[in-house]
């Protein structure tokens, strides 16, 4: 502790009151925000319109190899 007292920087200046403490707290509710943004997305495991396209087509293309191994026989 006594190594910041003498250091020559002054700590108030990261106080809530000044410029760069309201920067700081500014960017960590950004990053806060963020991150229950990523937490909520995962939980709620909403497909995008470019995955189910790309999903139906693997799901078609797979389809398409089962008919050729195991042809209908008339």
């Amino acid at each position: 502790m006594l190594i910041f007292l003498n250091s020559g920087i002054d700590l108030n200046i990261f106080s809530p009151t000044e410029p760069i403490g309201i920067i700081i707290i500014f960017i960590g509710l950004i990053f806060s925000g963020m991150i229950f943004y990523i937490i909520y997305a995962v939980s709620t495991n909403k497909e995008s319109l470019e995955d189910k396209k790309i999903r139906n087509q693997r799901e078609f293309i797979q389809q398409e190899k089962i008919e050729k191994l195991f042809p209908k026989k008339k």
